[in-house]
């Protein structure tokens, strides 16, 4: 987990991101498959090679959706208390390989009319072009018959999909995937090995109510954004302090842990979050998993709505 360095007590920021880090269940590449992997996204030479199920991916935030993640919070005056946060999808792409593009076209239940029809009703008004540096124009992402991305290392794009409503009018995360997946199965049935480097995700967590209760605490009122790598290729890497990543040593059959690698926040206000009694490594990290974000969502030519927002918003 992502815990500062050299401080015996864990912060507040710290324990959000704990509770809020979903630890999926590995399972193993049968060798055949692995001889068949793709070397640009997976480069090392392995005998054995551990994934994941996007299934087993949406089953942590399941519970979470419904009844929030509790985030024990200890208060200045020394009181402690659980604020629950409910997770909302803010973001994903899917980029895969043409295989597996095949394989989820075939195994569509849509037919090749009705998805090449709807195709060419969704991105009739702009160039090809215009529709990858200009991502976050659509909401619901790219039909089956997906673009191959300007840069052929990055693979397919599968589907995409940026929240822009107003946080009282979305659904919580596990609603959400489950309506994506009628359009779109492979978000159920595809592995983080089918995945390329550069799929990802961002969660907006949004505070509910704490226990107990009995009083407003408007420090408590702050909203974060995780980004979250989906592929294998970076699986079992964590952030450094730095700003750079290290492979975490994994015991075999422990769970595949997704640390998130980049952060946003807003109403960020008071020193809840921000320990004063770890030298100011909390405000240090709070601003290097920003700046990853940032150049994250740079890289990849994408306007994040949700990211835009607590950006703008923290500068006010």
């Amino acid at each position: 987990m992502v815990f500062g360095k050299g401080s015996m007590q864990k912060s507040n920021l710290d324990r959000f991101l704990h509770c809020t880090t979903p630890v999926v269940p590995p399972q193993s590449l049968p060798k055949t498959e692995i001889r068949s992997l793709n070397r640009i996204w997976h480069q090392s030479e392995r005998e054995k090679v551990e994934f994941f199920r996007l299934s087993d991916l949406w089953d942590c935030y399941d519970e979470w959706s419904a009844y929030g993640a509790g985030v024990p919070i200890r208060l200045t005056n020394g009181e402690s208390l659980v604020q629950y946060y409910v997770p909302y999808l803010s973001a994903i792409q899917i980029f895969i390989s043409r295989s597996s593009l095949i394989r989820l076209r075939d195994e569509s239940e849509y037919g090749e009319s009705e998805t090449r029809d709807s195709f060419s009703d969704s991105y009739s008004e702009e160039s090809e072009s215009d529709k990858l540096s200009r991502s976050a124009a659509s909401d619901e992402g790219l039909e089956h018959d997906a673009i191959l991305h300007p840069n052929d290392r990055l693979g397919y794009l599968y589907l995409q999909h940026f929240e822009r409503s107003a946080p009282y009018a979305r659904v919580p995360l596990m609603d959400k995937i489950n309506e994506l997946a009628q359009r779109y199965p492979g978000l159920m049935s595809l592995r983080s090995v089918d995945l390329s480097p550069a799929s990802w995700m961002a969660v907006a967590w949004y505070p509910i109510y704490h226990i107990p209760m009995g009083r407003t605490i408007k420090d408590l009122s702050t909203c974060f954004l995780t980004y979250h790598t989906l592929s294998s290729s970076f699986q079992d890497m964590e952030p450094e302090e730095n700003g750079g990543e290290k492979e975490r040593a994994r015991k075999e059959g422990e769970g595949v842990t997704l640390i998130p690698f980049g952060l946003a926040t807003y109403k960020m206000q008071g020193n809840v979050w921000l320990s004063e009694d770890n030298h100011g490594q909390d405000q240090e990290r709070v601003l290097s998993l920003l700046s990853v974000a940032d150049s994250w969502l740079k890289q990849l030519r994408v306007q994040h709505h949700d990211f835009n927002y607590f950006s703008r918003m923290a500068h006010r």
